[in-house]
């Protein structure tokens, strides 16, 4: 943290105002090829960022997804998007690097990618979906935290008071208290220096979910029986409108679970070479996605069956379970600090774009430029940057604000994956591929991959239509900054 802000900002994300002596110089053990310092990510740094993305609140809504959509459809849908974030992920690690994947010009971002491979209008489109998908992100981890900072309260009401008692909790003052721990942790300058933060949420990532496979098991092996239809919710439960967009909705919120192609750039950058950063990040990329994927199968089915039609929208804290209460304290309480972790690593990408067009438009600010040394025992000085805190702050308020007006979990995770999965996940990288190994127009691989990035499309569609509806209900009993459980 002891570095110039600016600099700390521009490092990972955009190569200027550098010297040439600097550009041109060669590998060494202090500096890779664009003479930057020495990038230090491995297969498992690179894992634990995309688990800390990828395992996130999204997680929780699965079972409720499965219900929808049956015993047949529901891990069909599952295991084909996974598949999809594999393949269009793998195109996009061929893109950190424009022309040869050894030697060429880094892409230190998501839109560094886009904008020299593609260009033109193209980057706009890009940078305006990226970060409001980002923004969206942020809002949408606000209102999860708050929610099982809620789920704590009233479990412990009902094991004081009894399952019979409302326990009514309101989200505001947990979306507060969310809020002021993000503007703490929103001032680690930049995305290289929260790896231990994203190992730490990794781990809780993996606490919560495998309590909510635990609670599922130990239902189903209660009751002796597999709850569920092969067709998911039954008309009469729902009406057959319903049922239609509930299934869209359904489609969201998985694409949601799987949702980090927004950040995998980023995530590249961190990763020392040799051997290429392209293999490491394959690698991560299967090992992680492997593994979400068996948790998201598991979490999912077995929550299916222990609910069936009944599964909850948040399956640790729609309160499917209430007993042992220490138990869903300690899930939910792994939920929070997942959450922390992971606002800060979808988060960051922001915060360097704005910092980096700041420092670009106004070179000799001292607001952006200086910085005060805060000594910290033990650990040395941590240099304050003014500019930083105050944006960051004020970008972190925001989205607590319109999460407490906005407080709809399973709406706003359909919202977000929708709008998402087609343009960042699938259609950039596709193009960008094309593009990036000259695949030539009409070619069979060429039409290949526009059936592939059109199907996506449709997908995105109907989970938005599916969502969105869901929004249209909610609003109609909904009061601002009153919302309680």
């Amino acid at each position: 943290m002891g570095e110039n802000a600016a600099t700390n900002t521009l490092r990972h994300h955009q190569a200027f105002d550098v010297s040439i002596d600097m550009n041109s110089q060669t590998p060494s053990k202090c500096y890779d090829d664009d003479g930057r310092l020495k990038r230090t990510g491995t297969i498992w740094t690179a894992s634990s960022h995309i688990i800390t993305a990828v395992i996130g609140s999204g997680v929780l809504s699965l079972a409720w997804a499965i219900a929808q959509l049956g015993w047949i459809a529901g891990p069909a849908v599952m295991f084909l998007f996974s598949l999809v974030n594999y393949y269009t992920s793998s195109l996009l690690t061929e893109c950190y690097r424009t022309g040869d994947p050894i030697s060429g010009e880094r892409n230190y971002t998501y839109m560094d990618a886009v904008s020299s491979i593609l260009g033109g209008v193209k980057v706009k489109i890009c940078g305006i979906i990226q970060y409001m998908n980002l923004f969206g992100i942020a809002i949408g981890y606000t209102i999860a935290a708050s929610i099982s900072m809620m789920a704590m309260e009233r479990s412990d009401c009902f094991h004081n008071k009894g399952e019979n008692n409302p326990c009514h909790a309101s989200s505001s003052l947990y979306m507060i208290i969310f809020g002021v721990t993000e503007i703490f942790f929103s001032q680690i300058p930049d995305f290289d220096q929260i790896w231990w933060l994203s190992i730490v949420a990794a781990i809780m990532s993996f606490t919560y979910s495998s309590i909510g496979l635990a609670l599922g098991i130990a239902k189903v092996a209660a009751t002796g029986t597999f709850k569920g239809s092969l067709t998911g919710i039954s008309i009469g439960t729902v009406t057959q409108t319903q049922k239609i967009w509930r299934s869209f909705q359904a489609l969201g919120d998985i694409a949601f679970a799987y949702s980090y192609a927004v950040i995998l750039i980023e995530i590249q950058d961190t990763i020392k070479s040799p051997p290429s950063e392209t293999k490491i990040m394959k690698k991560a990329t299967m090992l992680s996605i492997a593994v979400t994927t068996t948790f998201y199968m598991l979490c999912g089915c077995m929550g299916y069956a222990a609910f069936g039609e009944q599964a909850p929208g948040n399956l640790l804290t729609g309160f499917g379970f209430y007993n042992p209460f220490w138990l869903l304290d300690i899930a939910n309480a792994a939920i929070v600090i997942h959450l922390v972790g992971a606002y800060q690593v979808f988060c960051q990408p922001i915060f360097a774009f704005v910092e980096k067009k700041a420092a670009q438009r106004w070179p000799n600010s001292e607001i952006i430029r200086r910085e005060f040394k805060i000594p910290i025992p033990g650990f040395g000085p941590y240099n304050l940057n003014l500019f930083r805190l105050v944006w960051r702050t004020g970008f972190v308020i925001l989205t607590t604000v319109i999460s407490m007006l906005l407080p709809f979990f399973n709406d706003v995770v359909g919202i977000l994956g929708a709008f998402g999965f087609w343009p960042l996940t699938v259609y950039f990288p596709v193009e960008m591929y094309i593009g990036q190994k000259k695949i030539p127009k009409w070619s069979s691989r060429w039409i290949c991959l526009k059936m592939f990035s059109s199907a996506c499309l449709v997908i995105s569609i109907v989970a938005a239509a599916g969502s969105i509806a869901g929004v249209m209900l909610d609003l109609k009993t909904f009061r601002p900054f009153k919302t309680s459980y």
